[in-house]
């Protein structure tokens, strides 16, 4: 399905450079924000008390987060969660005070303010728990990032897979730079957006990777960059009607979704956007550098010998 079609190929494999200089002071920047001011993780990774409490009409997460924070706990994240009447309260760990403690103290300042208030469950989590989080969620990483190369030197050439993992880790690395600027909270939901927007990106180097091997086989008297520009250029308009349907269900959730899925969205909007320009301009000029060549997907023919008479 095409909305549009180019008749003339885009030269993007002429400002390759350009692009991948971007790409790189990009992913720099990343890095550097990521060293100095690291991740905020949220209470799933730090460890903490996560409280849901009840209230017999429309609970107000601005005045309970008001309440707490005059209570010196600012650091505590209010939210509605399941209905309107329902808060979700997640404190971080405090030294020398029991999360059982806690509990109590807050549920003591909210009954102050508002009898009717219930609290429906809370749950501890460990700091060891915490730790565990987060080496499984690195350990996930690798061994999707590990899964991505391995399934693409088997359906193309290594030098596909290689291209595609730079640049997939690319997009991974700056959705975490922005949320070690922005010191936003990285909690369950931002690694599964991680997670996805892996997936994401690799189908769309997948696209283009599968129309780079058909160009060869068809453009048998092409430069490599010629190759690469047809197959980015004839792939454009399906890249604008994939990536812009899931970005305005991503936009829905992200303007409408509560504070509850604000960060997951967000994280798949970064990745969304970053994913196409690391998978069409990032990917494909380093395939183009490792020195793909026809022979390495197209098998050459061989030369039939002449009958003997």
């Amino acid at each position: 399905m095409e909305f549009f079609r180019i008749r003339k190929d885009i030269p993007f494999m002429r400002h390759a450079l350009v692009f991948n200089i971007i790409s790189l002071i990009t992913f720099l920047l990343a890095v550097f924000f990521l060293v100095t001011r690291g991740l905020h993780f949220g209470v799933e990774f730090t460890g903490g008390t996560v409280m849901e409490v009840g209230y017999g009409h429309t609970a107000d997460v601005e005045k309970v987060r008001g309440i707490l924070q005059k209570n010196g706990l600012s650091d505590a994240t209010v939210q509605n969660f399941g209905g309107s009447d329902t808060a979700l309260i997640r404190l971080p760990a405090k030294k020398n005070v029991a999360g059982a403690t806690l509990s109590e103290d807050v549920m003591k300042l909210l009954k102050a303010e508002d009898p009717a208030v219930e609290l429906r469950r809370v749950d501890f989590v460990g700091s060891q728990v915490g730790k565990e989080l987060v080496d499984n969620g690195l350990l996930a990483l690798l061994l999707v990032a590990t899964g991505i190369v391995v399934y693409l030197w088997i359906r193309f050439e290594w030098k596909f897979g290689v291209a595609a993992i730079i640049a997939n880790l690319h997009d991974v690395i700056i959705i975490l730079g922005f949320f070690a600027l922005f010191q936003w909270e990285f909690s369950l939901p931002v690694l599964a957006a991680v997670l996805a927007v892996l997936g994401y990106s690799v189908n769309e180097s997948v696209v283009v990777f599968d129309r780079i091997r058909e160009n060869f086989r068809k453009m048998r008297k092409a430069s490599v960059p010629d190759v690469i520009n047809n197959a980015i250029t004839s792939t454009i308009s399906r890249t604008i009607i994939t990536h812009g349907c899931t970005q305005a269900m991503v936009t829905a959730i992200l303007l409408f979704g509560g504070e509850t899925l604000h960060y997951f969205a967000l994280a798949l909007t970064i990745g969304i956007l970053f994913g196409i320009y690391s998978s069409v301009l990032v990917a494909s000029p380093l395939v183009m550098w490792l020195g793909i060549k026809r022979e390495d997907l197209v098998k050459p023919e061989k030369k039939r010998e002449e009958a003997v008479v």
